[in-house]
């Protein structure tokens, strides 16, 4: 599968992300943290997490960007220079285990296609929404109907010029390296596609079909720029009203993102957060903005095991 439609597969997952592609630019780093930081607007959210004389910060990042969005706020950059560490949720310039995920988990075995997988009726608003892509049944036939959702999902934002490329993490893993800190890993690629394929074939066509109809009547692209507008100015209630609006509803997606994004990874990212914390003086942990959002977010699940958990904006 070429790199560029990796990107764009991933580009909206709210659990995948994929490597650098070859032919896609990356965010201007080094200049981004050479450019004057108190002209920096505040964006996310960051926390600091103290606990038997060890720190973490978790700051909360998007998976899309512009060039605009940098450089990160002053005390952003400030954290980050300060750790040991970088914790995300994927090591993003690895393209393999991306790949092998992509295969085992995305993919239909040989012999099968999408076609046999969903109705008339769906197949024929899945051909409308390709052509209107600029892309053929051929390309996606053998992908699952939830990679194509994602897939189209994709597309449109980047048609709107929200780049993979210049997603937060590429921008912290970029510092790092200049800065020479380690990088972890709270997940893996096979873990996080594997949650998308724990839906079953009528499940996975809802989930087409609802962002087949996101797609058509605009909804996707204004549930994307919420969330990225309110990342963009670190607004917290607008930040839980994305929230709130993603996990609502009696939807194959929203039930999704609750179970998955915030009743299964959570707790599990929060332990990961554990040992980690038990290892590194100093973590700067950056995670999708929505893991850091309310009762079962990462910070309130940190202080119900005895974190102190600081939030700083």
């Amino acid at each position: 599968m070429p790199t560029k439609l990796l990107l764009l597969i991933t580009l909206i997952c709210a659990c995948g992300q994929s490597a650098r592609g070859r032919d896609i630019n990356l965010p201007e780093s080094a200049a981004a943290l050479s450019a004057p930081l108190d002209a920096a607007p505040r964006r996310g959210t960051l926390y600091r997490v103290s606990h038997a004389g060890r720190i973490s910060y978790l700051f909360g990042t998007i998976h899309v960007g512009k060039q605009g969005f940098f450089p990160l706020e002053p005390e952003v950059t400030r954290a980050l220079a300060a750790s040991s560490a970088l914790v995300i949720e994927l090591d993003i310039r690895d393209e393999a285990p991306f790949q092998l995920a992509l295969d085992k988990h995305g993919i239909y075995p040989a012999g099968q296609t999408i076609v046999e997988h969903l109705s008339p009726d769906t197949l024929d608003r899945l051909l409308l929404a390709l052509a209107q892509a600029g892309l053929s049944l051929h390309t996606v036939e053998r992908y699952k109907p939830w990679l194509v959702a994602n897939l189209l999902v994709g597309v449109e934002l980047e048609h709107h010029g929200f780049e993979r490329s210049r997603a937060v993490e590429y921008f912290l893993l970029d510092a790092a390296e200049k800065q020479d800190k380690a990088v972890r890993e709270l997940e893996s690629a096979d873990y996080q596609l594997a949650l998308f394929d724990t839906m079953d074939d009528a499940q996975q066509e809802s989930y087409l079909r609802e962002n087949l109809k996101d797609l058509d009547n605009g909804d996707s692209l204004k549930k994307s720029e919420d969330l990225i507008s309110a990342w963009s100015s670190a607004d917290p209630p607008r930040i839980a009203a994305v929230l709130r609006e993603l996990t609502s509803g009696d939807t194959v997606s929203a039930a999704f993102m609750q179970n998955m994004l915030l009743g299964k990874r959570n707790p599990e990212m929060a332990s990961s957060i554990e040992r980690i914390m038990q290892r590194d003086q100093v973590a700067f942990v950056g995670v999708g903005l929505l893991h850091l959002v309310g009762e079962q977010g990462l910070p309130q699940l940190l202080r119900q095991r005895g974190y102190e958990v600081e939030k700083l904006y």
